[in-house]
């Protein structure tokens, strides 16, 4: 991987219930890392981590930047430091050992499988030159969650993708917003992006249960309330309708992550949507601030 490149892996899910959700992003060159910013991107396999956020009642948020004597990718599994995303027969297990961000330093362990309804073969750049790379896998998948804390083991809704890149996120996108929404014959997905020199990328893809994907005109934009951050926010729905935020899933100054309530084809959906404002993640200011939520431990070893 190049100086400045990255790779991330990411699930989410919503439980059946719909009254908790979490997310799982395995990283190699950790692009929200300020340690990795800090470092001037020169080698992204010594900033690596497993991000388990969990949101709900008890909810933990974890994310330990990690070098490289962490890292293992043999086997077809990302390995990093405790804990690991790796194929088993027919899906995605992740074991989680993790211990959760100040001010809530708390163990966060167990596991999480997710079953693919089917996989994708779509690969979607996300700029002209192919710099930045979408890989929707599983747009459509069940999650078991068995993490050891009480009330967190549930099943639901869940998603699989991944993104690659060679270059900062900063150094070609001001701003993008992303969302899946399940529908009846599948999820639809959407990502509108306006690029630093002022392009916009505006995707919306429909799939269907069997991994078929079908490019589609992108609904109109509507706008949303704003984040508790004042992240600006913006999702696709029928004409006429008003998305709503249903649940505040991960806010931070630059970052929103939540539970979404749209109109799609005149179907009501509730799926999970971010917006990233990348104007303001390149703020010096923001990475002592990332710091204390994101420690470093660059020491760790595998035993034996």
């Amino acid at each position: 991987m190049p100086p400045n490149g990255y790779a991330w892996w990411y699930v989410d899910a919503i439980s059946d219930c719909g009254t908790r959700a979490l997310s799982v992003i395995g990283f190699i060159g950790s692009v929200f890392s300020p340690w990795y910013a800090w470092s001037g991107r020169r080698d992204p396999a010594n900033h690596c981590c497993i991000n388990v956020a969990t949101y709900g009642p008890g909810g933990r948020f974890t994310m330990t930047d990690r070098g490289r004597t962490a890292l293992c990718t043999d086997g077809g599994a990302l390995t990093v430091g405790p804990s690991a995303m790796r194929w088993t027969d027919d899906r995605l297990v992740i074991e989680v050992n993790e211990w959760g961000a100040l001010p809530m330093v708390t163990p966060v362990r167990g596991t999480i499988e997710v079953v693919p309804g089917a996989l994708t073969s779509v690969e979607l750049p996300l700029t002209p030159d192919g710099a930045h790379v979408w890989r929707p896998f599983a747009p459509v998948a069940r999650v078991e969650v068995a993490l050891e804390s009480q009330g967190w083991q549930w099943r639901g809704h869940g998603y699989f993708d991944a993104n690659f890149g060679t270059r900062a996120l900063e150094q070609d996108f001001a701003f993008w917003t992303w969302g899946r929404f399940p529908v009846a014959d599948g999820a639809t997905c959407f990502y509108d992006a306006t690029r630093l020199d002022g392009s916009r990328l505006a995707q919306a893809v429909h799939f269907d249960h069997d991994g078929r994907a079908t490019e589609i005109d992108p609904p109109p934009l509507q706008k949303m309330k704003r984040s508790l951050w004042a992240v600006r926010r913006e999702t696709r729905g029928d004409a006429g309708c008003a998305p709503q935020q249903v649940m505040n899933m991960l806010d931070a100054p630059f970052y929103s992550r939540s539970m979404v309530r749209t109109v799609l084809n005149g179907e009501q959906s509730i799926g999970v949507h971010e917006a990233l404002d990348l104007r303001r993640f390149r703020s010096p200011l923001l990475k002592p601030m990332l710091a204390v939520r994101v420690p470093r431990r660059s020491g760790w070893q595998f035993p034996g």
